[in-house]
């Protein structure tokens, strides 16, 4: 029997784009009072904006031409800006020069074609009944079997090809979407080779493979973090028996992506990308300490729900972000890795080292 792919479908019709907010997502009704606030500020906004679009085409040059240059001569004004937020218009542009993808794209030309179109890869039923599932909300993934769709399943074949060992796992369509809405297929496929192989920062692969070998690790540091710099907090999870597995793995496998507010993932995932990966630990120390005086007095199941959960003004990036930045983090992490390490022996190296797919996360 011939196997069916995601090119063997009729797109399906387009939702209507009315009541779509600016980057794409339908509306949802509780927004409306926030939507006015962000109209009565757009005069102020745009101008600001503009202002910001051309400090940042002169640091980066024409197509990222001065951009090494510019980070050499001043990587602390380079951080500075980036913690303050990317242009929209040009993120998709810097999310590559600081990743390392565009260096990738460039020293392999034509392999991102290879692998879409001549191999053949055993994770594509998966991936087809997997794709409406990845921001279902969004105008650009919305049409059944349409451009957006067909982007993703070709990105994350490619990378199911690519990277054998990891194949496919559900989280990565999140991770694949968002870059999909800021750049095309084949840089959103290299962008995707730079995080998990760690063409910068430590890689990310250890999150998809066998056993989530690195999910179980960030989730043991996160748990001492807690539990170092909010011990009253921490007191409470151990009394309801509340460990950060029950809600803070998510966080790490999607980096924000799957359920947080987008214009706060994208906030997160600029940093992210230039910082590396303790912006989601300290992301996520922010919003307890944020919500700690509610959270303490919760019993378990309402702590559950607050924990998957957080008002809408905890998600605020103008007041979440500065507060992230002020946690310390690096010297505790370094601790924790080492403890988990000589507590695990080397399970996440030969958890690594072993071929096969990830299950499917649930």
């Amino acid at each position: 029997m011939e196997r069916k792919t995601i090119d063997d479908f009729e797109p399906g019709p387009l939702p209507s784009p009315k009541q779509l907010d600016r980057f794409g997502f339908l509306k949802q009704e509780h927004n409306s009072s926030s939507d006015a606030l962000i109209k009565n500020r757009s005069t102020h906004v745009n101008e600001r904006e503009e202002r910001r679009v051309r400090k940042w085409r002169k640091m980066i040059g024409v197509g990222g031409s001065d951009w090494k240059h510019y980070v050499r001569r001043k990587p602390h004004v380079v951080k500075r800006r980036i913690r303050k937020g990317i242009p929209d218009c040009l993120r998709g542009l810097v999310w590559q020069l600081i990743s390392g993808s565009r260096d990738l794209l460039l020293m392999n030309p034509g392999v991102y074609e290879q692998l879409v179109i001549y191999e053949t890869s055993a994770s594509e039923l998966d991936i087809i009944r997997d794709i409406s599932r990845t921001f279902p909300s969004h105008v650009f993934f919305q049409q059944r079997h349409g451009p957006g769709q067909r982007s993703l399943y070709n990105v994350l074949k490619a990378y199911s090809v690519f990277d054998r060992n990891v194949g496919y796992v559900q989280g990565m369509g999140f991770l694949a979407g968002l870059l999909l809405l800021y750049m095309s297929e084949e840089d959103a496929f290299w962008l995707l080779v730079a995080l998990l192989k760690g063409a910068v920062h430590a890689p990310m692969e250890g999150l998809y493979l066998a056993g989530l070998p690195l999910v179980q690790q960030y989730l043991f540091q996160f748990d001492n973090l807690v539990r170092e710099q909010l011990p009253k907090l921490g007191e409470h999870f151990t009394r309801e028996m509340i460990n950060p597995s029950m809600y803070a793995s998510q966080w790490f496998i999607t980096v924000f992506s799957y359920s947080f507010p987008f214009h706060l993932a994208l906030r997160i995932w600029d940093v992210f990308l230039y910082e590396g990966v303790t912006i989601v630990f300290k992301v996520g120390l922010a919003l307890l300490k944020y919500c700690h005086d509610d959270l303490v007095k919760l019993p378990f199941e309402k702590l559950i729900h607050a924990l998957r959960n957080f008002p809408e003004d905890a998600m605020d990036p103008d007041t979440l972000l500065p507060m992230a930045y002020s946690i310390k983090v690096s010297k505790q992490l370094e601790e924790s890795k080492q403890l988990y390490e000589s507590k695990h022996g080397k399970d996440i190296q030969d958890e690594a080292d072993t071929s096969g797919k990830q299950e499917q996360l649930q």
